[in-house]
């Protein structure tokens, strides 16, 4: 085990960011077209740091796995993006922000690294209104902002419920801007499929073409991933089907230390599963919970009652009961958890009694319907198209779901992994939440980390390392491409005889990862999972169906080789959430707990980032980064 370095600069919190760009080497304008850096994955970090590499003049490949870059799934994001701009003047700064950030995931995030985020929000607000973003604004003019859960000021600037769609348009149009210009060259439907490394350090991907089954190699000076995050290990989850690990696994494979990978965020309000059928699930946008109260009835025997018919004596609207300061803007990990306690005591309600509701019953009388329109139109349209139930007139029915994960592959403060020139950003790295992300809170750092770091750290790069060009004829490249080539025979081999399904393998993973390396965990549980997973790993080398060739389109192929990474990453995910014998965030494990039922941490003994290292013996290494907190003091998070 060995401790990290996260490569923190010196100097007061306030300056560290300013000090290093000041002593950061420089690639010259004249110099920048002589070298090339790969963007694998478009969305708002991946979409951002392509454009502005282009704009300063680097020849940029940007790969994407689906059709256009505007199909990334940032453009699924509903609420808001944070940034400390204090528009409605109730007390907000950088330094609140930062704060905030920090006591939301836990004291489990580097301080570092969280206040830079904090500090480049308002920069991020600038750069998408003079690229015509349409947020909201009051009538004056001025851009309006709401509240989101784990703070008590207003800095959450939207677009209705489309704010992930239209800050990725913004992005889209900058990157169009480049590839215009001919200093991005767009690769769609290309999965990448292995990291290839020369003299330890990062020089180009291998990547397979969806459409014609065709393994391509590319090199580059750096490489940039931006691919999101791994949610869809548990097969349900709010993002998209085809959000998968597979690049950032493979990355860790090479060498990448994967850190954190606990720490997964369980969303407080999607609309609940109702069938087997599903391939995903839905969110509804925390910005509801500014204006819907939640409650279930106080009494079992009024569950099967319409909503109405409950009188306001014989409902629990418990987070305001529990967390009178907060109310129902309490962070997302706390808002689930009380959600599945209230359900466990046989409160819940729908069919599967597995929901709580989200009701505008008393919003709509104060603020009228059409005011509620203005600001949820769209997400009331989206949850009546879905459920054929209208929220204008009855409550929602919402239930936590898998949405987001904090942990990813270990960066330093200039966000490079440990392989040298290997960047990552957005999701896809562990850096700013800890063990819980705050709401609105990824769509800032997703282009915090494209619009104002990642260009200036990959430079740097390249000028301290000196890098030189290397084609695709180097021996490295070779080894790769063998490497995937023979995985990819092997999983066909096995396919042509096997019985089970992709999906039946996949189904099984994902329950026994929500049912014990979920919500709520236990030593036993994830003994539990660790045996099954390997299980199931075991299964599908051994019985998987997959059917069609390698050299044309085939959608169980593709799928097939996410799973097999799926359930590697599983394994990890059970044994670094063993390991933290503690609670924290959203890694809440039973055995530790207060009185009150609260996350219980243990500051004296897991104070710090766990980093794994590949082993192909099943057996990773972890290495520690421990956090410091000269600015904050470790506190109990209370919300109360």
């Amino acid at each position: 085990m060995t401790k990290l370095d996260a490569r923190m600069p010196e100097g007061p919190l306030q300056e560290k960011w300013g000090h290093r760009l000041e002593e950061m080497k420089l690639v010259a304008p004249n110099n920048k077209k002589k070298h090339n850096i790969i963007v694998v994955g478009t969305g708002l970090a991946g979409g951002s740091a392509a454009a502005t590499l282009g704009e300063l003049g680097y020849n940029v490949k940007a790969f994407c796995i689906q059709d256009s870059p505007r199909r990334a799934h940032s453009i699924a994001a509903q609420g808001g993006i944070n940034a400390a701009k204090n528009y409605p003047n109730d007390g907000d700064s950088i330094w609140r922000l930062f704060y905030d950030t920090i006591k939301g995931g836990d004291f489990r995030s580097r301080e570092g690294n969280v206040y830079r985020l904090a500090e480049v929000s308002n920069n991020i607000i600038d750069q998408a209104v003079a690229q015509g973003v349409p947020f909201a604004r009051e009538y004056g003019g001025e851009l309006a902002n709401r509240s989101f859960g784990g703070a008590q000021v207003s800095r959450t600037f939207y677009a209705r419920g489309q704010t992930g769609q239209q800050l990725l348009l913004g992005a889209y149009q900058a990157l169009m801007r480049q590839v215009d210009r001919g200093k991005v060259k767009m690769y769609p439907r290309q999965e990448m499929l292995d990291l290839v490394k020369i003299d330890g350090v990062a020089r180009g991907i291998i990547t397979r073409n969806l459409i014609t089954g065709q393994i391509e190699r590319h090199s580059a000076d750096a490489v940039v991933l931006c691919t999101g995050g791994y949610g869809r290990t548990y097969f349900l989850s709010t993002n998209a089907f085809n959000s998968n690990a597979t690049a950032a696994w493979r990355c860790h494979k090479r060498g990448a230390y994967f850190a954190n990978p606990c720490y997964v965020q369980i969303h407080p309000t999607c609309i609940p599963q109702s069938g087997d059928y599903q391939s995903k699930l839905t969110l509804m946008s925390e910005s509801l919970r500014n204006d819907g109260r939640v409650w279930v009835p106080k009494n079992k025997e009024d569950i099967g009652k319409p909503p109405h018919q409950i009188p306001d004596a014989d409902r629990d609207y418990y987070l305001e009961r529990k967390y009178p300061a907060f109310g129902n803007l309490v962070p997302r990990d706390v808002a689930s958890r009380n959600a599945k306690y209230v359900c466990d005591e046989g409160r819940g309600v729908g069919a599967t009694g597995r929901a709580v509701y989200l009701d505008f019953r008393d919003a709509i009388k104060e603020q009228g319907r059409d005011a509620i329109e203005d600001k949820y139109g769209n997400l009331f349209h989206m949850y009546h198209k879905i459920t054929d139930e209208d929220p204008y007139e009855v409550p929602m029915r919402i239930y936590p779901a898998v949405h987001y994960t904090m942990g990813g592959l270990w960066v330093d403060y200039e966000l490079m992994s440990t392989i040298p020139g290997l960047f990552v950003a957005g999701e896809a790295n562990f850096s700013d939440h800890g063990a819980n992300r705050l709401g609105a809170s990824a769509l800032m750092q997703g282009l915090a980390d494209g619009y104002f770091v990642v260009p200036f750290t990959v430079g740097n790069f390249i000028a301290e390392y000196d890098v030189k060009p290397v084609g695709t004829d180097h021996k490295a490249f070779d080894a790769a491409e063998k490497d995937v080539r023979d995985q990819i025979k092997k999983m066909l081999d096995v396919g042509k005889q096997g019985s089970r399904t992709v999906i039946d393998i996949y189904k099984d993973l994902g329950k026994i990862m929500y049912d014990e390396v979920g919500m709520s965990r236990t030593g036993d549980g994830l003994k539990r999972a660790q045996d099954v997973i390997s299980g199931l790993r075991e299964e599908f080398w051994k019985d998987v169906k997959i059917p069609g060739r390698a050299d044309d389109y085939n959608k169980m192929l593709e799928l097939a080789g996410r799973l097999a990474d799926f359930l590697e990453l599983a394994e990890l995910m059970a044994t670094d959430a063993l390991e933290r014998e503690e609670s924290c965030g959203g890694h809440f494990r039973e055995e530790y707990q207060t009185d009150e039922g609260e996350a219980l941490r243990n500051d004296e003994e897991f104070c710090y980032v766990a980093a794994w290292e590949y082993s192909e013996d099943g057996k990773p290494t972890k290495h520690k980064e421990e956090l410091e907190f000269e600015n904050v003091e470790l506190a109990t998070r209370s919300y109360k």
